[in-house]
């Protein structure tokens, strides 16, 4: 099984290997997180409450909260995606004027600037 940097394109290993760009991680993605690896989907070295502070430290990241007007604005986003979390993703980053980086398809249909990380 590929590691989560095997799976990046290298534009996007690049960026987040750098130190030029300003990166936040959501609520959103550490709620997934927890979620996939309670159910078993998900393997960490550690549990995410210890895995996702140290990489967020490791790599200068910005924790993004989930506020009352994030969750408001999913609700006018159109339905092309069904996944919670990335609706929410998706809304963060057209409330806060941030780039979604993403491999996930279904939001190119979003009016959301995206930075593409798929292979």
């Amino acid at each position: 099984m590929a590691g989560p940097a095997e799976k990046l394109n290298s534009q996007a290993q690049s960026l987040l290997s750098g130190n030029e760009a300003e990166l936040y991680l959501s609520a959103a993605s550490s709620w997934e997180i927890s979620i996939k690896y309670a159910l078993g989907k998900l393997e960490l070295p550690q549990p995410p409450a210890r895995y996702v502070p140290r990489r967020l430290a490791d790599f200068a990241i910005q924790a993004l909260a989930i506020t009352h007007e994030h969750a408001f604005a999913t609700m006018s986003l159109p339905s092309h995606h069904d996944d919670p979390f990335d609706r929410m993703l998706i809304a963060q980053a057209r409330k806060e004027d941030l780039v979604l980086l993403t491999a996930d398809k279904l939001i190119k249909q979003y009016s959301v600037e995206i930075f593409w990380c798929g292979r």
